[in-house]
């Protein structure tokens, strides 16, 4: 006989390609943890779709020193390289000389949108 572990609590972040799921579950102890899955959608060659997953359990345990270091590393990213997201514009050959051209340079193939026409 198999046991369904039921969500105690549950929340979803939708980021493009990537969704990540945020699941309060409990233990067989009756005590609570939690999981966060990364689901990444990819396409096959025939144009039908299949999701990769990657999952994470978080203990109460290791709650506080994980919230810890995972404050202490958003912290450090975005007082390194600010909240702008740049990896778009990254390639195998990309230089930060390279960025620094884009940012000065307006886009030729930039298109004035106007929202309202939408």
């Amino acid at each position: 006989m198999e046991i369904k572990q039921e969500e105690i609590y549950s929340k979803v972040l939708r980021a493009g390609r990537r969704t990540y799921f945020f699941d309060v579950r409990e233990t067989k102890a009756s005590d609570y943890y939690l999981t966060v899955t990364e689901s990444k959608k990819f396409s096959n060659d025939d144009g039908t779709f299949f999701y990769k997953k990657h999952k994470i359990y978080l203990y109460k345990e290791d709650f506080l020193e994980f919230q810890d270091i995972l404050g202490e590393m958003i912290s450090y990213v975005i007082k390194e390289r600010g909240e702008e997201v740049i990896s778009e514009r990254h390639q195998k050959d990309f230089k930060s000389e390279d960025l620094k051209a884009i940012d000065k340079s307006p886009s030729e193939d930039f298109t004035d949108l106007n929202f309202e026409d939408i």
